[in-house]
């Protein structure tokens, strides 16, 4: 085949791509769940659906510029109990709740920036730092509310949150996912710093070689996915209208799940937003419909472990595949005359 028939078809290269996969995955296991299961393609679970999916592809939007870093931010839900403990422990106190949510974030992205100094100024790696900070938020945020519970929020938020557009099984809390989403996706893959991101991944020494400051730049993503964090906690508190230490937990699992399963490599470099979306979707129709068939919590997390195995090991399994048949292909091409 000549160079100009195999350029001719660059859509079939773009349909083996593995986010291309995953959303068509994601499309087949939706559609499957809907005839199998029962219940699930009511608009009811439709919408607690995209209320369970909101929390994680809320954190996992910054997520995904940390792992093309080739960085990791294991800390993000104990983030989200933290902000959830004290937005519980500020309304008790008999602060209003409008200067509550902004405190809330503003605490989030001061807690990523820790987590920023620590692996950039002290140059510690991400992996150790991160889950010594999961611990120590998630003991803070006892220490703050302890083992009980504030609730009674006020409801025009709490309804806000829970309610949907015009009657439709569409969340409100969808609107600020969507317009974050969009802005993330065009920084990531539209900008100069998005290709900052995918330089510092790929090889950091050459990116600081081509004028990128990788320190800064690494630093600033860990604070946007501390404010997230914080963003989600705040969501999460008046969704289920209940301030909790133990808000979250877990979920930084399903978060990094996601994003691998959405093909960003966990070595850093390579990754694309809309397979991430398709990663959350498709995590998180999994567990509606292993919930809808009284599927324990336990079984649910073995399920995610599984998808984290998965779409760490397969992708780079298929690279070796398709390097070794590249390999034989040289081998195999008989040698040019000269």
């Amino acid at each position: 085949m000549s160079e100009r028939a195999q350029s001719g078809t660059p859509w079939l290269s773009r349909l083996a791509s593995w986010d291309a996969a995953v959303i068509m995955v994601t499309v087949v296991v939706l559609l499957i769940a809907s005839g199998t299961v029962e219940n699930f393609g009511t608009g009811r679970n439709f919408t607690f659906l995209l209320l369970d999916l909101l929390p994680i592809a809320l954190v996992a939007l910054p997520m995904t510029f940390v792992i093309v870093t080739g960085e990791i931010d294991l800390s993000v839900a104990s983030t989200l109990g933290l902000t959830s403990a004290v937005m519980g422990s500020l309304w008790d106190s008999g602060l209003p709740i409008e200067t509550i949510m902004p405190l809330c974030v503003g605490l989030g992205a001061v807690l990523g920036a820790l987590n920023g100094v620590f692996v950039t100024v002290f140059k510690l790696p991400s992996l150790a730092v991160t889950i010594g900070t999961l611990a120590l938020y998630r003991g803070l945020a006892f220490v703050v509310l302890g083992d009980g519970a504030v609730a009674d929020f006020p409801r025009d938020y709490t309804g806000w949150v829970t309610g949907t557009l015009g009657g439709e099984p569409i969340p409100n809390v969808l609107i600020p996912l969507v317009v974050l989403a969009l802005i993330f996706g065009v920084v990531l893959h539209a900008t100069p710093t998005g290709r900052g991101v995918f330089a510092a991944g790929a090889s950091e020494q050459a990116a600081r070689f081509a004028g990128i400051r990788t320190g800064r730049l690494k630093f600033w993503l860990f604070v946007a996915g501390g404010a997230i964090a914080g963003l989600a906690g705040v969501l999460w508190t008046l969704r289920y209208s209940s301030a909790r230490a133990d808000n979250g937990l877990g979920l930084e699992l399903a978060v990094v799940a996601a994003v691998l399963l959405g093909g960003v490599s966990i070595f850093g470099g390579k990754g694309t937003l809309p397979g991430v979306l398709a990663g959350v979707v498709l995590l998180a129709t999994l567990q509606n419909a292993l919930r809808l068939q009284d599927v324990s919590n336990e079984a649910l997390n073995i399920v995610t472990g599984v998808l984290l195995i998965v779409s760490v090991l397969l992708p780079n399994l298929v690279s070796s595949v398709r390097a070794g048949i590249r390999r034989g292909r040289r081998t195999a091409s008989p040698p040019q005359k000269g």
